[in-house]
């Protein structure tokens, strides 16, 4: 089992000793786990925020740190509330301020950590203000509606589902938008308010009728759930960096889910159902038609002033310039027109009557769909005349924004008509749904702004970032039998170097083991080209079976076709990446030899680190050790993309032990750098000397059930694990977390000879 040492002084380079002290009395909080992340937190808060947002950050610590509910909230508030500001904004702090107090002052104080825990885990799925707020409206009205009173007694007790509700959240989102989630919400809160173990129950997705109404309300495609998709195909195909960002259209009937964008990003709705139901487009095309579009947009348009025009002006003019856009789209990617020409409508011509209602939106539709359909079949002499003035225009180049301007003017003049005016509007089949709202089209000149420039300043060059932020990695809750979403904060840095010579001195030591490696190693090295016959494709004829081929084809019988051969390097496609737990219990000393376990294990990996040099397989050497879940500090000691040599050797020989095992989240951080190697099998060894274990965690077993649950993540991401364990007693835990696939070491000072030899059985 893993000690605990004393932590050693954090001391990031990036911030003044001042300015770091004059933080820490602002927050004034003396928890002291507080205080182990506190400098960190300011360094992420730093680079993430506003001079005004940085001192709204701080002080809402300091009120937390203040309301008697421990170190939690505090926490999770410096943790996450960057991550929230970055994905839904700044001013979002005043709304959570406000449900805060809320909670504090009804008896649902305890439900404030569980809120901001998953806050940022929600803020990464809703993408925008607009539904964060909403999600907040949601939360304090189920707060109210379960919050149970008994007026005889004069006694209110708390919400049993609010709590349990905010812990799921994330995970409710991953297939709800926030319409979705509020109305599951108030079907729990109406049918459960009197049953506190039920209640519990439906917002942990534990009851059969809680996943019933959950799937009742699941429809379309979820934004968040194609949100890199889209983000790949913005940047790789447009060459555009904007973020997307959501909007929600479940709590306003009357708005329909028009994209737009603006100066913050690009906005979507968050949800897309399939078009004109199954058989359609489906949602994911729609979003990526709309991206298309605005995208477009973004390249081509440039903004009109729109100060002197009527609004039947601005509607031709935007319909004349979507149809531009569209046309331009499909010159660079035509493989885009049968899905524009399935979204877009198809008006009837004739269907409006001008006597009885304004017709203007209809007419555009026609025009619209006229201007992008080649076999449009209207007949209207004046609509195919701007059509071919449109397309001999398009004809000459790209044309502009002011172009299609001047186009418009003309039509507007042309077709328009006294009941236009009519307050009562044609609307069927007008709405092309992947269009945005021509918002950017437009610029307002303001009494005074004549002089002024119409530009808006850009902002300052975002304050480059001098560490990197925590990534957030769920955990294994074994009593619910699900995730903790975004529960486990992990510090990456490069290990600081030390002596290189300490390692070549260890090296040396070894001297006779290395002999012995190195005969080995020559029968695992590459070998050179190897043949492969009985091909019907290949390089090169296989004059033995052509022969015989021949042969049998002159004696009448079917002869064998496979008459080439082509050739392959028989090289190795392996990756390893060597994870070391370098918790404080490395410190004991190795009965008998007068070194430490820690000594030891650097020999080890020193041998180790020089066999697959010799090899030239792909490895890295990482070591990890924690300090509650807020704090698991992972550090790079090799890389994948460097060789071994004196740096690695420096930063190996430095490595020093302390904290805890926390070992499931330090392996889910090995996987994303191991997962991202392009070979055929890749392999994480982990070095342990006791099992997982930490500060935080009352319960003995449940790392253990987490460390097992991500070994069985990374076999599903094709990633084999294999444990080493220096612990004498480590069958009482080992093969339950790996398997069968573990090694006990009972003999710590063998550890330099086993460890490259059961490396080689594992790569043979």
């Amino acid at each position: 089992m893993s000690t605990i040492a004393a932590p050693p002084e954090i001391v990031p380079g990036s911030i003044e000793p001042a300015q770091l002290e004059a933080w820490r009395a602002r927050v004034a909080c003396g928890f002291p786990a507080v205080q182990d992340v506190l400098a960190d937190c300011l360094l992420e808060a730093r680079a993430a925020l506003s001079a005004e947002g940085m001192d709204a950050w701080l002080d809402c610590a300091h009120a937390l740190g203040r309301m008697g509910r421990g170190a939690e909230p505090v926490l999770a508030f410096l943790q996450e509330w960057p991550s929230v500001a970055s994905a839904v904004g700044e001013d979002l702090l005043n709304d959570v301020i406000a449900l805060i107090q809320a909670m504090q002052k009804s008896p649902n104080s305890r439900a404030i950590a569980p809120l901001l825990q998953s806050l940022a885990a929600v803020a990464r799925r809703l993408l925008g203000s607009g539904p964060m707020r909403d999600y907040l409206r949601v939360a304090r009205e189920l707060m109210q509606r379960t919050t149970v009173s008994l007026h005889g007694h004069h006694a209110t007790f708390e919400s049993p589902g609010l709590p349990v509700f905010l812990e799921h959240a994330p995970r409710a989102l991953d297939v709800l938008n926030v319409a979705g989630l509020s109305r599951w919400a108030d079907y729990g809160a109406r049918h459960y308010q009197h049953h506190p173990e039920r209640q519990r129950d439906y917002f942990a997705l534990k009851s059969a009728d809680s996943r019933a109404v959950l799937q009742r309300e699941r429809h379309g495609t979820l934004l968040v759930t194609v949100e890199r998709q889209l983000d790949l195909t913005l940047r790789c195909l447009w060459q555009d960096h904007a973020p997307l960002l959501s909007f929600s259209t479940g709590f306003e009937d009357s708005r329909a889910p028009t994209p737009f964008f603006d100066a913050n990003g690009i906005a979507l709705p968050d949800v897309y159902d399939d078009f004109m139901g199954p058989g359609g487009p489906c949602g994911l095309d729609r979003y990526r038609a709309a991206l298309a579009h605005m995208a477009g947009h973004r390249r081509w348009s440039q903004a009109q002033v729109a100060d002197n025009l009527s609004p039947l002006q601005r509607l031709t003019v935007e319909c004349f310039e979507d149809a531009r856009i569209d046309h331009l789209v499909l010159r660079q990617y035509p493989g885009m027109q049968p899905l524009l020409l399935a979204l877009h409508p198809r008006p009837v011509e004739g269907a409006c009557d001008p006597d009885t209602a304004s017709c203007l939106r209809h007419r555009l539709a026609m025009l619209s769909s006229a201007l992008l359909h080649p076999a449009h079949g209207y007949r209207d002499e004046v609509l195919k005349a701007f059509v071919d003035e449109f397309h001999a225009l398009m004809a000459q180049g790209p044309s502009s924004t002011a172009d299609m301007a001047a186009l418009a003017l003309r039509h507007a003049a042309r077709t328009r008509r006294q009941s236009d005016q009519s307050a009562r509007v044609f609307f069927t089949d007008t709405v092309v749904s992947y269009r945005d709202d021509n918002r950017h089209l437009w610029t307002f000149i303001e009494a005074g702004d004549e002089e002024d420039s119409f530009a808006e300043p850009r902002p300052p060059a975002a304050q480059e970032i001098q560490g990197l932020p925590p990534r957030h990695y769920p955990e294994w809750d074994a009593a619910a039998q699900d995730y903790r979403p975004d529960w486990v904060s992990v510090y990456e840095g490069l290990h600081a170097g030390g002596d290189a010579s300490l390692i070549d001195r260890l090296l040396a030591k070894h001297a006779v083991l290395a002999r012995q490696l190195e005969r080995l190693l020559d029968l695992l090295k590459p070998q050179d080209r190897v043949r492969l016959r009985y091909r019907e494709e290949g390089s090169e004829l296989d004059l033995d079976v052509a022969l015989r081929s021949l042969i049998d084809w002159r004696a009448g019988v079917q002869p064998d076709p496979r008459i080439l051969m082509s050739h392959r390097t028989d090289g190795r496609s392996i990756a390893v990446l060597l994870l070391l737990d370098l918790s404080a219990s490395l410190n004991d000393e190795v009965p008998g030899t007068g070194q430490t376990r820690l000594a030891v294990s650097q020999e080890a990996v020193a041998l180790l680190a020089w066999a697959i040099d010799r090899l030239g397989d792909p490895f890295a050497i990482a070591g990890f050790h924690s300090n509650t879940r807020h704090e698991v500090r992972y550090q790079h000691i090799l890389g994948f993309s460097e060789r071994w040599g004196e740096a690695s050797k420096g930063r190996l020989a430095a490595v020093q032990a302390g904290y805890s095992t926390r070992m499931g989240a330090a392996m889910r951080h090995a996987a994303h750098y191991l997962g991202a190697q392009k070979v055929d099998k890749k392999l994480l060894l982990v070095l342990t000397d006791g099992e997982p274990a930490d500060v935080d965690m009352s319960d003995p077993q449940a790392l253990i059930l987490d460390t097992r649950q991500a070994v069985k993540e990374l076999t599903q991401q094709g990633i084999h694990s294999h444990c080493i364990s220096l612990d004498p007693n480590a069958d009482a835990y080992v093969r339950d977390i790996f398997g069968h696939h573990f090694t006990v070491v009972d003999r710590v000072e063998q550890l330099p000879e086993r460890l490259p030899r059961l490396f080689m059985a594992l790569t043979r």
